[in-house]
This record gives structure tokens, sequence and C-alpha cells, in this order.
């Protein structure tokens, strides 16, 4: 049965294709676009503007978890940080103590003498050289990873800056956004209040997407607006009666509209 159902389908949008091809030749894209942008346009001004107003709120309400989740990124973020300023004091300490081991190393090494006393041992010249080049490549190695844990705590707290201001502007847009659809259900009520007794009939639909829905809603509630604005100017008018016609005035105009043409008159009759 539903094979059957499928292949009827398919033979129907087929002839369509064909009959519609056949009709309007290459400019059959163009029509199925045009008409396909209608019906869209139609579904979308029929949708009632308390669903609309609904779907605007629950937008809204989607980004509640978005920020709470970046809230906890950037909480974690901040501990990450902390921690590694912690490591970087730790690394200034150990390369200042790195340092004036070399120096003492490098103050050894300048007396020439047979042995030197490090520690409580005794070591040969060349002990001392092999034990002073070890401290300096050690110095070097730990230097370079400071610079590189100073390079990623700079990047970082930018990384951290950045996600906070952005955090900011989402509350900011957000309180606004609600703002907004406060205002627009407001003006719905309004609208509403308006229609009472009146024949017109008005249809009632997370950041940038949003904003979209809310324009959309206040251009149709601005024209529901001017619609029952010329209700009302239309119903006015029929209330208007005609003014009685005055003879006198009707007969003079008359007389002076024809006044070149009475004596002619006046002569055929004669």
């Amino acid at each position: 049965m539903c094979g059957k159902t499928v292949k009827t389908i398919v033979l129907l949008s087929v002839g369509g294709l064909v009959f519609g091809g056949m009709m309007f030749g290459p400019e059959l894209c163009s029509y199925l676009h045009s008409s396909t942008r209608s019906i869209q346009k139609t579904v979308k001004e029929n949708v009632p503007l308390e669903f609309e107003l609904q779907r605007a709120r629950d937008l809204l309400d989607q980004i509640i978890p978005e920020m709470q989740a970046n809230i906890r990124l950037i909480a974690q973020e901040e501990v990450e940080i902390a921690a590694l300023k912690a490591d970087i004091a730790d690394s200034d300490e150990n390369l200042l103590a790195a340092r004036d081991r070399i120096e003492r190393l490098r103050q050894m090494h300048a007396q020439h003498l047979a042995r030197y006393t490090y520690g409580t041992r005794q070591i040969t010249r060349e002990q001392l050289t092999e034990k002073l080049s070890h401290c300096f490549e050690q110095f070097q190695e730990a230097s370079a990873i400071h610079e590189s844990k100073i390079r990623m705590l700079a990047s970082r707290e930018q990384s951290l800056t950045a996600a906070m201001e952005l955090l900011e502007k989402t509350r900011s847009q957000k309180a606004m956004l609600a703002e907004q659809i406060q205002t627009l259900e407001s003006q719905y009520r309004l609208v509403q209040a308006a229609q009472v007794g009146s024949p017109v009939q008005i249809d009632h639909s997370k950041l940038a997407q949003t904003e979209q829905l809310i324009g959309r809603i206040k251009k149709r509630l601005d024209v529901a607006e001017r619609i029952l604005t010329h209700q009302s100017q239309l119903s006015d008018d029929f209330l208007l009666e005609d003014a009685p016609i005055n003879e006198d005035d009707l007969l003079s105009r008359i007389d002076t509209y024809f006044d070149d043409d009475r004596p002619v008159i006046a002569q055929q009759e004669h």
C-alpha cells in the first residue's frame, strides 16, 4: 500500500514537472522559486502574533543555559589563570636561585685551582666546568619555559577579558530584547483592545534570530494599527450626511453657466 502511494506521488510529481516544463519552458524554475517564496510569506504572515511573541520569549530563554555554561567556563578559566600566575611566580624564584648558583660557579671557575670546594665535596676544575655547563643549560631551558608561560598567561588573560566582555554584552542585549518583547506585548494588547467591535480581523509568531523576529512582529503590529486607523476613518465618512441643496444657489449657478446661450435659445423658441 505504501509502495503504491509513493509510486503515485512520484508519478504525479514527474507529471507536474513535465506539464510545468511544457507550459513555462525555461522559466519554470523562476516560477517555482517565486511560488515558494509567496507560500512562505503567506504562511509567516498568517502565524498568530501571540504565537510569535511566545516564540520570541522561548528564543530568549534559550540563551540562559548558554550564558550559564559560559559563566562556568569563565570561572574555570579564572582558576586556571590564577594557578598559572602562581606557577610563574615560583618559576621567577627558581630562576633567580639558579642564576645566583651560576654566578657562584662562574666566580669559582675564574680561579685557576687544582681542586675546588663545592658544598661538602672537593671537585676538579673539569668537574666544575661540567657543573657550570649543566646549570647554565638548565637555566636556559627553564627561562624558555618561563617565557612561554608568560606568553600563555597574556593570551589567556586576553581571551578571558574578551569572553567576559562578550558575556556582559550578551546580558545587556538579553535585557534589551526582553524589554522590547514586553513593549510589543503591551502594543499587542492595545491592538486587541482597539479591535473590539470592529469587523477588521488581524492575524495573531538565540541573539540575532530573536532581533529579526521582534522586527517582524513590530512591523505587523504597525500595519494592524494603520488598518484600524483607516477603518475608523472609513466609518466616520459613512456617518457624514449630505448637505441640503440650496435651490436658489443651484438655479443661479445654472443661469450663470448657460448665460451665453440664453438669447440663442430664446430666439429659437420664438
